[in-house]
């Protein structure tokens, strides 16, 4: 009974981390395509190209 109160718990809490994540590239992505995100790059020369380590593979060295 107990443990698999524990492994519920876990699950939630694995699963609302996950959707966090989603949720958060999502929003930024969004903001990002936008126009008035467009608009904001354009005036204040914000651009953020963070890398991503899938862009860093072995194949392209």
């Amino acid at each position: 009974m107990e443990g698999s109160f524990i492994g519920t718990i876990v699950l939630w809490i694995i699963g609302l981390v996950i959707l966090y994540f989603v949720i958060y590239t999502a929003v930024k992505d969004g903001i990002n395509k936008s126009l008035v995100g467009q608009v904001l790059e354009k005036k204040y020369d914000v651009k953020e190209e963070k890398k991503s380590f899938l862009d860093n593979d072995l194949d392209s060295d």
